[in-house]
């Protein structure tokens, strides 16, 4: 049983590019590769041959992957979704009652995760701690770190 996936349509967008690219070009390079080492010789005794067919197999099964994704995946429209609480694509500030510190992150699907970009996933520890809270109310969660606890102090779709 597969699970939906939920994405952006940037997200998506992105998703669906990389696809194309690993189904034209990827596919091409990968045969190319193919091609090359078959031209060396015996294919019992060929480690280059035997690397690009891997090469080949784990393209597929990116490809393979990545189509699943886009199976199961749907894209949310943010003007349909509620700021009373948490909820994917919530953007949420919150405060660690620890050390005082706020920050804000994006709650998004494992796919579109970023933590340079502020973008942290729904299943990750936070993620799972802060989906369905309203504003003031205070989260304890067991992070690899330890537990922490945070205070929500605002929710908006961005």
């Amino acid at each position: 049983m597969s699970t939906i996936t939920y994405l952006t349509q940037e997200g998506y967008d992105r998703l669906k590019a990389e696809l194309d690219d690993l189904k034209s070009r990827g596919r091409q390079e990968a045969a190319a590769a193919i091609a090359e080492a078959r031209e060396k010789g015996d294919l019992s005794e060929n480690a280059e041959y035997d690397a690009a067919k891997d090469a080949q197999g784990m393209l597929e099964l990116k490809i393979n992957e990545l189509e699943l994704a886009f199976s199961n995946s749907r894209i949310l429209d943010t003007s349909q979704l509620d700021t009373s609480s948490v909820t994917i694509l919530s953007t949420v500030t919150i405060k660690n009652t620890k050390n005082g510190k706020s920050m804000k992150y994006q709650l998004v699907s494992e796919t579109e995760a970023d933590m340079k970009a502020k973008k942290i996933s729904v299943t990750s520890p936070i993620g799972k701690g802060l989906l369905g809270k309203a504003v003031g109310d205070r989260v304890e969660i067991q992070t690899p770190a330890g537990n922490m606890v945070f205070e929500i102090l605002d929710i908006k779709i961005v």
